[in-house]
């Protein structure tokens, strides 16, 4: 299981991924999943220090959605509903991902309550979003992510990255299936990766429903990568590209991230990392979503007021990139001031770049980083105080386990 630390507990969303009945596959879109393992998480996120106004703004209104984020093998039938307290909603959708088709829905007469009209498809991805107000018209936003069950006899699995998507050099192929897998051996035989640049690629599970393949080392840039699967009779081959190679490496200690292109440094940028009560994860982590804005509250994680509020409640952090699945992200921070970045580590565990609010300027450092990046890029973490590494199922921290290991515990074994 993931191991996670309150600090960096938070918003969860897939990358864009190849969702698969018995492995046959339709595409789906980057969505809100949310928690402490990809699939199981709550909406929002811890983050860096806020604008002691974003407690006075919070909402009072607490939706809840049910039967809860990022599920696998929802029933068809099963009661999927929205509810708010201290609020009203004023708007829910529910879309299937694969193809943005919405599901029709019917909202009480007093604004709390929520539910579709028909029965779900099966084997389906739905994105669920929704908004509400409270008393004093303070809004509070809240999405979830759920997958129908499959058909007898077949099991739901999700793929990533997406087929005929380009990504970093860091991107390792990830199954996750709906269930344990109890013959793991027979499975992992079913499924080849390979490398146009002929790396040797070898599968590891990192748990009983996922399984990872990677190489040694990075993958070669400009190579293509791909997967074939014979599962439950149903066979299927999808292709992904490797794109440019780009490493950065934040040191903790001198607050400074060094941006290197294929090998050449071609930034170096100021940053804010995890203060000395919330360090950041030492280690090699791979982007595995972005987010232009994302929603960010601090109860989620238990850290709140007096008055029982969120110590912070930040509807838009600019150029979110997610770094783990417990919550590290690599974000604009609008709220610090000049005398922070590059000089002072504040965040609760994510790494700030200077940034200005709605992610309106390109010249900013956030938002070059955010547009000169991929799914799939690495980032390194070093000089952290923190002294635990980024464990290898947190996210896409494959490529903290030692080759040796990986290879030793490998899925054919």
């Amino acid at each position: 299981m993931i191991t996670v630390r309150k600090r960096h507990t938070g918003l969860i969303a897939t990358a864009g991924a190849l969702a698969l009945t018995a492995l046959g596959g339709t595409s789906y879109a980057a969505t809100n999943d949310t928690g402490a393992h990809p699939e199981t998480q709550t909406q929002t996120q811890t983050q860096t220090q806020a604008p002691k106004t974003a407690a006075q703004d919070a909402s009072d209104a607490r939706i809840r959605i049910t039967t809860g984020q990022g599920v696998h093998g929802v029933g068809i039938d099963a009661p999927v509903r929205v509810t708010v307290s201290n609020g009203v909603l004023t708007k829910v959708t529910m879309t299937a991902t694969a193809t943005g088709t919405e599901v029709p829905g019917t909202l009480s007469a007093d604004g709390t309550s929520w539910k579709p009209n028909a029965p779900l498809k099966q084997a389906t991805r739905y994105l669920v979003a929704a908004e509400a107000e409270d008393a004093q018209g303070r809004s509070a936003t809240t999405n979830a992510a759920i997958s129908t069950v499959s058909p007898a006899n077949d099991f739901l699995g999700h793929l990533s990255p997406e087929n005929g998507s380009t990504v970093g050099v860091g991107m390792p192929v990830s199954f996750t299936f709906d269930k344990a897998i109890g013959d793991k051996a027979g499975v992992a035989s079913k499924i080849q990766v390979s490398s146009s640049s002929g790396e040797q690629v070898v599968g590891h599970w990192l748990n009983n429903s996922r399984l990872d393949f990677r190489p040694e080392h990075y993958w070669k840039p400009g190579s293509t990568v791909t997967v074939k699967m014979d599962l439950d009779g149903v066979r299927k081959t999808a292709t992904f590209k490797i794109g440019r190679s780009q490493i950065s490496t934040v040191d903790a200690s001198t607050k400074q991230m060094t941006v290197v292109r294929d090998g050449k440094t071609i930034k170096t940028i100021p940053i804010s990392s995890g203060s000395a009560e919330h360090p950041t994860y030492n280690g090699r982590m791979v982007i595995s979503e972005k987010f232009r804005h994302v929603h960010m509250n601090a109860s989620t994680v238990g850290l709140t007021e007096k008055d029982g509020k969120p110590s912070y409640d930040i509807k838009a952090v600019p150029h979110a990139m997610r770094l783990t699945d417990s919550g590290t992200f690599i974000h604009g921070n609008y709220w610090g001031g000049n005398s922070v970045f590059g000089k002072v580590n504040t965040s609760h565990g994510c790494v700030g770049l200077k940034d200005v609010r709605n992610a309106g300027d390109g010249t900013q450092p956030a938002a070059w980083f955010f547009d000169h990046s991929l799914v799939g890029d690495v980032v390194i973490v070093k000089n952290s105080t923190d002294k635990a590494k980024v464990a290898p199922d947190n996210g896409l921290g494959d490529w903290n386990m030692p080759w040796s290991e990986w290879v030793s515990g490998s899925a054919s074994n």
